[in-house]
């Protein structure tokens, strides 16, 4: 009887086995070829022993996309493949911010031996528009990825996800992350909290401050500025006067030029005639936010007789941030509006750009270039505009969006999406 029972049971299993080895990644590719009525079958196969199935299913329901594939990508990031976890962290993240798969660190990977290995961008300034409302569930996945992934890059990874959807939620499994020892980590979950621009994060960071990873340290540095922490003001001093790396000092004076106060002077003083060009811009900044009108004519000066461009954008700045606010051919308000032009520098004119368009002065001046200027002019000034949260801006911004420039016009539509959404 007992043999005979094993028998039957050995035979079943034999019988079960040409289904299970029938299914290929190929199947996986024909299956997602019914779109999103596939999906079930798809989150099926993510249940198989196969990694390659796993791997394919997962691959697949990114392409199909939609809503219906959140449910399964946030089942994907438990999975117990780190190379899962990544490529369905990625996928959640394509949701929102389209494309991004072809981007995302998931596109670098390679499958060496028995690990995987992969490359992040340099380059880390994505993140989706404030009227982008993300699922509650997909922040919380991506948290405990952050948190305690299956290995370092699904934690740096998942770290940068955060960041991108403005994930707030998982603020405290950032300030977690930053304890890993792992520097890949603790800079993704820095860049994250620095999109997130909550304050209240500020005092959790200031631990790093003195790390001995140059790029995490600049990393914190620059958090620290953005998020406003002037208790942090004697250890920003103490690496501006310590450090022997350039970067690092650059970093530390930018980041006391963002945190106004008068006992900083010295410091600026110290580096407005300095040799290299991103010192003196950084103390430029640095008068600028004392908004002290006996600076005026040192600044001018400064501004008339600079030639680097790093510089002397930082001194238009200043000169803006103490009442040359005019709108005039050699004005330095229309000098930062002309670097809108040019990609190189671009990034450095809007950020200032948009700090001084928080008063009302400012932005009645760059309504008319928005209006008339050229088409990088339009589209780099309707996002200042749409950072105010400035009701008064909307019919300006209304006007644009119905530029004869189709592009020109959907940056108009979705500069009013975003003022609405932060106003």
């Amino acid at each position: 009887m007992y043999a005979t029972r094993s028998l039957l049971l050995a035979l079943l299993t034999i019988a079960l086995l040409p289904a299970q080895e029938a299914v290929r990644t190929k199947d996986v590719r024909e299956t997602a070829k019914g779109g999103a009525n596939s999906i079930p079958q798809l989150q099926q196969y993510m249940k198989n022993p196969d990694i390659e199935i796993r791997l394919e299913a997962v691959k697949q329901i990114v392409e199909v996309g939609g809503p219906r594939t959140l449910d399964p990508l946030i089942q994907a990031t438990t999975d117990n493949d780190p190379e899962v976890q990544i490529r369905a962290t990625d996928g959640l993240v394509n949701f929102y911010l389209p494309g991004y798969v072809r981007t995302g660190f998931g596109s670098s990977l390679r499958r060496v031996g028995g690990s995987i290995k992969g490359k992040f961008t340099e380059t880390n300034d994505q993140v989706i528009d404030p009227f982008v409302k993300v699922r509650p569930d997909v922040i919380a996945a991506l948290g405990k990825l952050a948190r305690g992934g299956g290995n370092m890059d699904v934690r740096a990874n998942a770290a940068r996800a955060i960041g991108i959807l403005r994930g707030q939620p998982a603020l405290a499994d950032l300030i977690e992350a930053l304890r890993s020892k792992d520097s890949g980590v603790i800079y993704e979950s820095l860049i994250a909290i620095q999109k997130i621009r909550d304050q209240s994060a500020a005092p959790r960071i200031a631990f790093l401050l003195r790390d001995f990873d140059p790029k995490v340290q600049i990393a914190v540095i620059e958090t620290t500025g953005l998020l406003q922490n002037k208790e942090a003001l004697p250890g920003l001093v103490d690496v501006l006067q310590r450090t022997r790396e350039d970067k690092v000092r650059r970093a530390a004076l930018t980041a006391i030029a963002m945190l106004p106060d008068e006992q900083n002077r010295p410091h600026f003083a110290r580096y407005i005639n300095d040799r290299k060009d991103d010192m003196r811009a950084a103390a430029a900044e640095g008068y600028a936010r004392l908004k002290n009108p006996s600076d005026l004519p040192m600044l001018e000066k400064a501004w008339n007789e600079e030639k680097k461009t790093q510089a002397r954008l930082s001194f238009a700045f200043a000169l803006a941030m103490l009442g040359k606010t005019e709108i005039s051919e050699f004005s330095p308000l229309q000098y930062l509006v002309n670097t809108l032009n040019t990609t190189s520098w671009r990034n450095v004119a809007y950020p200032f750009l948009v700090e001084l368009a928080r008063d009302p002065g400012v932005r009645k001046s760059l309504y008319a270039p928005m209006l008339s200027g050229s088409k990088d002019e339009k589209i780099y000034l309707a996002r200042v505009m749409a950072r105010t949260g400035d009701p008064e801006a909307v019919p300006h911004l209304e006007k644009l969006s119905h530029d004869g420039d189709q592009d020109v016009a959907a940056e108009g539509l979705r500069a009013l999406r975003t003022l609405k959404a932060v106003r």
